[in-house]
């Protein structure tokens, strides 16, 4: 019998996910036993398949696991599209909000996950805030992470454990897609160890570019 693919999750976030769908789809199954696994995870697959969920649940179950030895950010969610930003966030309070309400209910300790977002749009008293309060999960555009890596917010990116970069297929190969390149080497500099790099695609070809350009 093939293996369940939410088997290497906790039992919280698999009841949430029982109870809000009826199973995984086929790039959610697929993502996870890559990204389980530790790999650099190019999700290839159409609008509506739930590829951002399959990034974002692994990183969450991660998070509520693991309570935070230090403070920083420990995910990072590049967006090349700003209004793609708030769309994300809705992604990630759904899941958040639905497994904070099964540990309630169940008695279990809920897990505590910050959730920032940092564009240009951030007005400067609160990016002083998320220098000084480093959320978890910090959603941002590649130009606010080549700026948070020139400036004194880049401390907070020295615990990145998982790097997602969405819409992967519209940087690589662009001016834009080089300068991520960079940012996400320069980033790696930082770290203790290179994070791991999931990035979420619609439809290319030939996929081998943009999982060239993701793996570095």
């Amino acid at each position: 019998a093939p293996t369940d693919p939410l088997a290497r999750f906790s039992a919280l976030t698999r009841e949430w996910f029982a109870g809000t769908f009826v199973e995984p789809t086929a790039a959610q199954a697929q993502a996870w036993q890559a990204i389980a696994d530790g790999e650099h995870t190019l999700v290839i697959a159409p609008t509506g398949s739930g590829k951002t969920l399959a990034a974002f649940l692994w990183a969450i179950d991660r998070l509520a696991g693991a309570p935070a030895a230090q403070k920083g950010t420990r995910v990072l969610y590049i967006s090349p599209l700003k209004a793609l930003a708030v769309d994300v966030e809705r992604n990630l309070r759904t899941p958040l909000t639905g497994i904070t309400r099964i540990a309630e209910r169940t008695g279990v300790p809920a897990p505590d996950i910050s959730v920032g977002v940092r564009s240009g749009d951030t007005p400067p008293n609160r990016r002083r805030e998320l220098i000084t309060k480093p959320p978890d999960i910090l959603i941002t555009t590649p130009e606010s992470l080549f700026l948070m890596l020139t400036s004194a917010a880049r401390e907070t990116l020295a615990s990145v454990q998982t790097v997602i970069v969405d819409e992967v297929h519209a940087v690589a190969g662009t001016k834009r897609g080089a300068h991520l390149a960079l940012s996400l080497e320069r980033l790696d500099a930082l770290l203790s160890r290179p994070a791991q790099r999931i990035g979420l695609s619609a439809t290319v070809r030939p996929p081998e570019e943009v999982a060239r350009f993701l793996a570095g």
